[in-house]
């Protein structure tokens, strides 16, 4: 007589059995999916096209996952996975080489990853302008670099670095920012007199710190990875620094998400040498330098009013060719290519001294 559990059993043995099936079924359309992506590649190759990457095509593909996922997956699940099937299929055409703020571990890279998947090639740069003049020269074919933080507001190293270059914008990541209080091996809890981290994660992280290390010495350095690093050989230190550093430098975590704001988020810009065309959803970044006169700044966004496009951030940054003028950096929703943008801009280069469209790009999917 079939007990219970003798029942148990072999439902568990067809549904493993069924998952078998369906993982068999998954490697044949994987590798067939790879097959088709090396295809692409060859036919491209035969006409003479070496841009394999298109930003606008990726941006279209997870957005329709996201769109059709029937679950119990969560849409963002989904799309994250098929990134990572994107990415190993681009590989098999050309790996793409990205540039980013390093050193290893640091919130730039994991922003890199969750764009481009684990599969791109990359390489840490020690300063912003740097990944810009390796993508510039050729040397890599994509940079990530944070623009703005929600709690701290804009990088102004970033913004004064597109004055100088023709790099183009060819997309951004949004990153949920959680910071944690690491340690490495020659330290107790009790013994901290110093933590280290990047400006901007100490001062995301200030109300913590004045309630829980009121006397400990706040101490900046360039990244916070390279505080994790630090850390991991001192005695009576501490880093501030995200998952990605706490595993690579094998420090321990003493207390989690110590910002200041739950909802801590950066923005990062992808930067390249190529346009983006159409995606259906887009955004566009211009950098204008106004006459200093009565009403300048008016006149400037007026025909953003005037044609309906939806203005998204507006930062300013002194010229370097005027003293006391002003050069300002606007994104805006909608692509260059777009009949409402283009008259808007249209209508704003005749009354500006200069304007110049910075990036038209996908709007951050993931």
């Amino acid at each position: 007589m079939a007990t219970s559990a003798d029942n148990g059993d072999d439902a568990l043995a067809a549904l493993r059995g069924r998952i078998d099936g369906l993982d068999q079924q998954l490697l044949e359309l994987l590798s067939e999916r790879a097959r088709a992506a090396q295809e692409v590649a060859a036919v491209k190759a035969a006409r003479g096209d070496t841009h394999f990457y298109r930003p606008e095509r990726e941006a279209q593909v997870l957005r329709t996952v996201k769109e059709r996922n029937p679950g119990p997956l969560s849409g963002e699940e989904m799309a994250r996975l098929f990134r990572e099937i994107m990415s190993a299929c681009l590989a098999l055409e050309q790996p793409v080489k990205v540039a980013f703020l390093g050193p290893e571990g640091t919130f730039t890279q994991a922003a890199a990853a969750k764009h481009f998947g684990d599969s791109a090639l990359v390489m840490p740069l020690p300063a912003i302008d740097e990944v810009f003049r390796e993508v510039a020269a050729g040397a890599a074919d994509y940079g990530v670099v944070p623009v703005e933080n929600s709690t701290e507001g804009v990088v102004n190293h970033t913004l004064d670095s597109f004055i100088d270059s023709s790099l183009q914008i060819c997309g951004e990541v949004e990153l949920r920012i959680h910071h944690h209080l690491l340690i490495g091996p020659n330290t107790r809890p009790d013994t901290i007199t110093r933590v280290y981290s990047h400006p901007q994660s100490l001062a995301q992280c200030r109300k913590w710190l004045d309630a829980h290390l009121p006397r400990a010495e706040r101490i900046t350095l360039n990244s916070n990875a390279e505080a994790a690093r630090r850390v991991s050989g001192e005695w009576s230190s501490a880093a501030i620094a995200g998952a990605m550093a706490e595993s690579l430098y094998g420090l321990t975590r003493l207390h989690s998400n110590i910002e200041d704001q739950p909802d801590n988020t950066t923005r990062f810009l992808i930067i390249g040498r190529e346009s983006v065309a159409l995606s259906g959803d887009d955004k566009t970044s211009v950098m204008v330098s106004v006459r200093n006169e009565p009403g300048a700044l008016y006149h400037l966004l007026a025909p953003f009013q005037k044609h309906g496009v939806d203005l998204t951030r507006i930062e300013t940054r002194p010229s370097r060719t005027r003293r006391w003028s002003y050069v300002f950096f606007i994104d805006f929703a909608g692509h260059r290519d777009d009949p409402r943008v283009r008259r808007t801009l249209d209508e704003i280069i005749p009354r500006v001294v200069e304007l110049r469209v910075l990036g038209s790009y996908p709007r951050a999917v993931l």
